[in-house]
């Protein structure tokens, strides 16, 4: 197979059809997310009164956390899916404050409780030596006390999962991804196949991240502030046969009182 190291052009250029399309195929994993939610956030939850979604996709975190009466800011870099979460929040009759924003240098209109970055936002950054970026722009946007709920994807899952191809059917749209890795970087080039009338459009978009070595992030959380790092591996707490020991980790960590 050959490489394709990821180029920083392509990595930092927001996702189109991902976000449009997004919700058509990848909704089995809302279910599980929830769940886990309720397993490690429980103890933190009742201190919630404002938080934030970042990289929030199409809303569904953002708007779980509104329903639950918390007043919720969502930010991602591609404009889609702000669209894409605005209209969710709409149907849902709730109120997100959705804004475009980068994970490296985001802002917010007051400090807040909680940050999520969830479905391994955090591992698409373009570079790995990013992610001190993205902690202090966190520990920055959070109140004293504040915690950081995020996942990512380990080599594990690199060397396993992301070898894989899939096709996904969903009637008048489907998708054929083609993945590969190397090192702390992986790959997915997904083909897109809208039917439009009676004919079918192609349209090609292509998804990377990087890994980092736990002790790395528990690093990189430390110098930016955060006092309590805990992790918990995903294999126990997500019915998915495909999510094996070390392929994900879940981490809270705490933003140190002042």
């Amino acid at each position: 197979m050959p490489v394709r190291l990821m180029s920083r052009s392509s990595a930092t250029r927001p996702y189109k059809w991902l976000a449009e399309y997004y919700d058509k195929v990848f909704t089995f994993h809302h279910e599980w997310f929830e769940a886990v939610h309720a397993k490690l956030l429980a103890p933190v939850m009742p201190k919630v009164s404002v938080a934030c979604d970042l990289c929030c996709g199409t809303g569904a975190t953002a708007v779980h956390l509104a329903r639950q009466g918390i007043r919720t800011y969502a930010v991602d870099l591609s404009p889609g899916m702000c669209r894409a979460t605005r209209a969710k929040a709409r149907e849902a009759g709730v109120r997100v404050r959705v804004s475009r924003g980068d994970m490296r240098e985001f802002t917010l209109p007051e400090p807040v409780d909680l940050i999520t970055s969830e479905c391994d936002a955090i591992n698409h950054l373009p570079e790995a030596g990013d992610l001190p970026r993205v902690a202090a722009a966190v520990a920055a946007a959070l109140r004293p006390g504040g915690w950081f709920f995020f996942d990512v994807n380990n080599r594990a899952a690199f060397d396993t999962v992301w070898q894989l191809n899939w096709w996904i059917d969903r009637g008048d749209v489907s998708v054929a991804m083609e993945g590969g890795s190397e090192g702390d970087r992986a790959w997915t080039d997904v083909h897109w196949f809208i039917r439009e009338g009676g004919l079918w459009r192609r349209h090609e978009e292509r998804v990377e991240e990087v890994c980092w070595p736990a002790s790395e992030i528990k690093d990189v959380l430390r110098g930016a502030g955060f006092d309590r790092i805990r992790c918990w591996d995903a294999a126990p707490l997500l019915n998915n046969p495909m999510t094996r020991p070390g392929y994900r980790t879940f981490y809270l960590a705490r933003k140190a009182k002042q």
